[in-house]
């Protein structure tokens, strides 16, 4: 009724059970809804972000099993209020290590789930790294902004919105499986992923993250084509209150065979950090159907 009374509208389902259809229309037997909470991937992730990083090799199915089902609903991705509430303590509360360690893990996170598949909500505060959990009765820290790390967050949830509408490949195929490709989900031992985002034009986006705070020199990363990769993103970035660790503003890619894909990059992945590039020719562009992972698109805007 909401959908034929007011179209564009949205309905979201905040539902935690496995019942079928929640987000698919009544005239397929579903329930109608624009969008469904994920939250299995709302505790998985932050129970994988509480661990020690010396421990997440252990549990890193917890940030792969999610895309067993990502594509049955419409999902939305949420770090909501009822994760800051009731003595849970805030986002930035969660996370384990000393100060820097703290800030680096909610970037990274929030960056993780920026570059996943699946629309995304945000509680307020949480772009502000509050330090202590939400109160109703109480306004927000707004004051936490002249110091540097709490503002560097703000400015990384600023980028990461801009670079969420302006890239395709971060959102239109958000519900689709398309949309989304694995480049290597296997390493365990060194606690990284790295997949691509595709958009419907075949254009992509390489996303690389660390979950230690080991920096990872020379690692060798799985490419889909030639030529120069853009990083559009790097949430180790000093502009982010980070360490700077990052690639310069790019990479070639060799002609070297890696991870099944025709070319490969050695990269160096920052600590509890990530590396998002896009290529920056055309020299990786083919015809979606002659590529199972993506062809590369104009280059991207730099934040």
């Amino acid at each position: 009724m909401v959908h034929e009374e007011f179209p564009g509208a949205l309905t979201l389902a905040e539902e935690s059970t496995a019942w079928p259809m929640v987000s698919r229309p009544t005239y397929l037997g579903g329930l109608g809804f624009s969008l469904k909470w994920n939250m299995g991937w709302m505790n998985d992730t932050l129970h994988y972000m509480r661990l020690d990083p010396i421990h997440r090799r252990f549990h890193h199915s917890q940030l792969t099993f999610g895309q067993l089902y990502a594509y049955t609903e419409n999902f939305l991705l949420p770090l909501s209020h009822d994760e800051v509430v009731h003595g849970k303590g805030s986002l930035l509360d969660k996370m384990p290590g000393d100060t820097w360690q703290e800030f680096a893990n909610l970037r990274l996170l929030f960056v993780y789930q920026y570059a996943s598949p699946g629309k995304k909500l945000n509680f307020m505060g949480n772009e502000l790294a509050q330090g202590r959990e939400w109160r109703a009765s109480w306004e927000l820290d707004w004051g936490l902004l002249g110091f540097d790390w709490h503002a560097g967050v703000q400015r990384l949830a600023r980028d990461l919105n801009r670079l969420h509408r302006e890239v395709p490949a971060l959102h239109e195929l958000d519900f689709s499986q398309e949309g989304f490709a694995w480049i290597d989900c296997h390493d365990a031992d060194h606690s990284t992923l790295s997949f691509l985002r595709r958009a419907r034009d075949g254009s992509c986006v390489v996303v690389v993250l660390n979950f230690t705070p080991v920096p990872r020199e020379h690692y060798r990363i799985g490419l889909p084509g030639g030529g120069r990769y853009v990083e559009i993103l790097n949430s180790d970035s000093g502009y982010y209150g980070g360490s700077n660790a990052g690639n310069a503003g790019g990479v070639h890619a060799e002609p070297l065979p890696w991870m099944g894909l025709s070319h490969s990059a050695a990269i160096t992945l920052p600590p509890l950090g990530e590396s998002c590039c896009a290529p920056s020719n055309a020299e990786c562009r083919v015809r979606q159907r002659n590529c199972r992972l993506c062809s590369s698109r104009p280059k991207p805007r730099r934040w």
